[in-house]
């Protein structure tokens, strides 16, 4: 079975300065102790001159993607080599075994999780790159440090607006632009590096919507 969906929206790349300083090389592996999932890369942005990130992707009975989301500019596609895993994608709701291939176009929404009582296994291959695995390096690191919820998010609300923001050209929030997440998240990123001036705008944003 092989699952493709597609979107029309495309939204213009671009980075936030101030990223991670992360060097994943393949064979390396994370694991997120929060939400069950490990990685182990097999291509990454540097092995791959930016054209793939590929990485064996296991995920614990109950484990799953902590929210719905959305990759803007890539194309993501898991191959299902072990367990059972169910899909969400758009609309419809897909339960995938071993042989079976989901695969994520730009621009639509989608989630995960382990639907069996055993570890599930996938091969995950991204395009383009991007700094997807810089992403994954730093929410494992928030994990493994206890800064993340039960379900898989900063317990800061200013840590979730910056880490959003900084990777949002990698995953965004649904059912709203790139632009729109900036725009709602830009007090609190601002609150992070400017506490004053962070306090400041998001009053003078307060009392613009009550206007």
């Amino acid at each position: 079975m092989t699952l493709r969906v597609t979107a029309m929206d495309r939204l213009d790349p671009g980075a936030l300065n101030g990223a991670m300083s992360t060097h994943i090389t393949p064979g390396q592996t994370l694991e997120n102790p929060v939400t069950g999932e490990r990685f182990t890369f097999v291509e990454t942005a540097a092995s791959s001159g930016g054209e793939l990130l590929a990485f064996d992707f296991a995920l614990r009975p109950g484990g799953a993607v902590p929210i719905p989301h959305v990759h803007p500019i890539q194309t993501e596609r898991f191959a299902v080599t072990a367990g059972r895993m169910r899909f969400r994608v758009g609309l419809r709701t897909v339960i995938a075994g071993p042989g079976d291939v989901v695969e994520v176009k730009p621009g639509v929404v989608h989630s995960f999780a382990n639907a069996g009582d055993e570890e599930a296994r996938l091969r995950v291959e991204v395009r383009p790159a991007l700094q997807m695995e810089e992403m994954f390096a730093e929410v494992v690191a928030m994990a493994q440090a206890g800064r993340m919820t039960r379900r898989g998010l900063p317990r800061n609300p200013l840590e979730l607006a910056t880490l959003a923001r900084r990777y949002d050209q990698e995953a965004h929030a649904p059912f709203m632009s790139v632009g729109v997440q900036r725009m709602l998240l830009a007090p609190l990123v601002l609150s992070a590096r400017h506490p004053r001036a962070g306090m400041a705008a998001t009053a003078a944003l307060g009392l613009g919507l009550l206007g």
